[in-house]
């Protein structure tokens, strides 16, 4: 007898967790992801507060948590360290407009494995995506 749930994706699949204030955005990406990627987007949030509720949640695992520097109400900066205590497992990558030099640095100094500029590196994006699906196979 299978142990899986009817939620839960198919085995490869990449669970993620997205943060993204803009809902135009959010569903543009979600979209982009599932078209172009074995990824399940299984929870979202526009804000931090609401973020932090769903990563408490342990019964949802995420392979991946796709989180923006500037939210409707907190940072993904201050959700970045929240977000490895929560989910110790899954890659933390940020996706932002201000990918800066410096922003990078300091994303990877609060937890962030990798760091995406949303409006040049999304193809970056999908390959990192793919690598740790394959990975993770």
């Amino acid at each position: 007898m299978s142990s899986a749930r009817a939620t839960d994706p198919p085995p490869g699949t990449l669970n993620c967790f997205l943060v993204e204030d803009s809902p135009l955005i959010r569903e543009n990406l979600i979209a982009t992801l599932q078209e172009m990627l074995d990824l399940e987007v299984v929870g979202q949030a526009e804000d931090e507060a609401g973020a932090l509720r769903w990563l408490h949640d342990e019964a949802v695992p995420c392979d991946i948590v796709i989180i923006d520097i500037f939210l409707k109400r907190g940072t993904g900066l201050s959700l970045l360290p929240k977000a490895r205590l929560l989910q110790p497992e899954a890659k933390l990558v940020v996706l932002s407009n201000y990918a800066t030099a410096d922003m990078r640095r300091r994303c990877a100094e609060l937890g962030a494995d990798r760091v995406f500029d949303k409006s040049s590196e999304l193809d970056e994006l999908i390959a990192y995506c793919l690598d740790l699906a394959s990975s993770r196979a």
